[in-house]
């Protein structure tokens, strides 16, 4: 722990960081597909002497010009300064990795910065095919910085066995190359070069739905319609490039992401199914209304169309770029480094030395430094994923029971697909115990809270989620006595079907008393 910890209440720092994040990606994926979009429109208008056209392609430049540099810069900013804040050790490893490529990066963002300003500055100013060479140099350096940052974000799940064998000696510069192009760089780039295309179309029908119907609909339409089509390429390939992409990752992340949509059919939803459903409803229903709303009748597509188009483009957006998140865990980078910030090799040194030891950054209570360094990058104490109702209804050895497993975990627990080990000396996990004791207080007599006590303690929420709620691995639980109700529930905690089996729900092995409550506990999630 050689970092102080940044506290976010009730949301959480990674809920702080995907807000971010997922608004930048919006506007980043923007500006490498809208670079393409504005020189071909304006080649386009040139060779068809179409001055109309040209007018409208200059008032989106300035659109373009606003809200790619302004706030695109300024997530940006914000993207780095709550990475650097939440996760400092995984910010640092990967600085200290891609120097080279952070370099390449800079370089060729100051270059495509400067192209598009002189781009909209120099607009009827200076000779056609110069203006669109300046297009053309804003829009490949806009890819290129694409490219390089997406062998960045790719490396954080699949780093490559070459880079992997020589991590942590000193010489993780001599495989470089390697962990750019990794496993999954690029049937990565392809995927987001087609969101790049599609959010260029997305973003355009926002200056076009302005141009008015009445007066100048031939215009209009034509526009509209030439928008519309750079949504295509994705619709028609996008799918062809996830199946690639899917082949590529661990087969880990792919059985995750294969038992979440495997529930739907049985009307079960896991987080990942949760975030398919809303790629695959949100992008069906842009599908929809560009061709009924702006294909078919374009003069009569409204400025609140194109917003409803945009949001539904960003919910796509955020449940696609949750899901890659997902499916990367418990690690930070794929087979290195965890989530907490913990390095896989070091575990067994950090158990010995313990974890606090030399930390600038524990203060008086151990217990607390133990949370906030290993827990907090995931939980909040009353908020998203709170702690406090996670262990709500345990006594102080059912605590101690949960960190044990947590530390040991065995072979076949469910916790270990997303959750990092607990790391640190015994004295420091029992401060840690203490803590979390204090935390949530004595349990109650209440046969639902003890219900909740024994769900946990079979780790049965480390696959359906904190409260039931649906996880990574297994469907919500609410509701499920009314599904199952009487003896029908108990019936089938103790004896679950084949097809459940085979999902790996194992049959708790409870007394009368404890069945019952842990029946109690589930019929209380309504």
């Amino acid at each position: 722990m050689n970092y102080p910890f940044w506290d976010i209440p009730i949301l959480g720092s990674g809920w702080v960081i995907g807000i971010i994040a997922i608004f930048h990606v919006m506007i980043s994926h923007f500006a490498v597909g809208g670079g393409f979009y504005l020189i071909l429109a304006e080649r386009k208008a040139r060779r068809e002497n179409r001055e109309d056209w040209l007018k409208v392609i200059h008032s989106h430049a300035k659109f373009f010009l606003i809200l790619t540099t302004v706030f695109g810069a300024i997530s940006g900013v914000g993207i780095w300064f709550s990475i650097g804040l939440a996760s400092p050790q995984g910010t640092s490893s990967l600085i200290h990795n891609f120097v080279f490529g952070w370099a390449m990066e800079w370089c060729l963002f100051l270059v495509e910065i400067t192209a598009v300003i002189v781009y909209y500055a120099t607009w009827d100013r200076i000779d056609p095919k110069t203006h669109m060479r300046i297009g053309w140099l804003y829009a490949w350096t806009s890819w290129g910085t694409l490219a390089i940052i997406n062998g960045i974000l790719t490396f954080m799940l699949t780093p490559g066995k070459a880079w992997l064998a020589v991590a942590g000696t000193g010489r993780e510069a001599s495989e470089f190359w390697s962990a750019i192009f990794n496993p999954t760089y690029w049937p990565s780039l392809v995927l987001r070069t087609l969101t790049c295309f599609a959010l260029a179309g997305v973003w355009a029908l926002v200056t076009a739905s302005r141009i008015d119907g009445f007066t100048q609909s031939a215009l209009k339409s034509q526009i509209i319609r030439w928008s519309s089509r750079w949504l295509l390429p994705s619709f028609i390939l996008i799918p062809p490039a996830l199946a690639w992409y899917l082949f590529a990752i661990p087969e880990s992340s792919r059985q995750l992401l294969q038992l979440g949509v495997g529930t739907i059919g049985s009307g079960l939803f896991t987080q990942v199914a949760r975030a398919a459903l809303v790629t695959t409803m949100s992008s069906a229903t842009i599908l929809a209304i560009v061709y009924f709303l702006g294909w078919k009748n374009p003069k009569d597509f409204g400025l609140g169309h194109a917003i409803a188009v945009v949001f539904l483009a960003l919910a796509a957006t955020g449940a696609t770029e949750h899901a890659r998140e997902m499916i990367r865990k418990p690690y930070s980078i794929g087979g290195y480094m965890y989530s907490n910030g913990v390095v896989r090799k070091d575990i067994a040194h950090i158990n010995q030395a313990g974890f606090l030891t030399g930390s600038l950054w524990t203060g008086s209570n151990a217990g607390e430094a133990m949370f906030r360094g290993q827990c907090m990058n995931c939980h909040t104490v009353d908020g998203y994923r709170s702690m406090r109702q996670l262990l709500h209804g345990r006594d102080r050895g059912g605590i101690a029971k949960l960190l044990d497993m947590l530390h040991t975990p065995p072979a076949n627990s469910p916790y270990k697909n997303y959750m990092p080990p607990l790391v640190g000396s015994s004295d420091e996990i029992a401060a840690l115990g203490d803590y979390l004791g204090n935390m949530v207080g004595a349990a109650a007599n209440d046969p639902a809270v003890q219900g909740k006590a024994i769900f946990e303690a079979n780790a049965c929420n480390a696959c359906h989620g904190d409260g039931g709620s649906g996880g990574p691995l297994a469907p919500a639980l609410t509701g499920v006595a009314t599904r199952l109700p009487g003896d029908k529930l108990s019936d089938f905690l103790k004896k679950p079907s084949d097809k459940a089996i085979a999902g790996g729900m194992p049959a708790p092995k409870l007394s009368d008393s404890e069945m019952k409550a842990l029946v109690a506990y589930l019929d209380s999630l309504k």
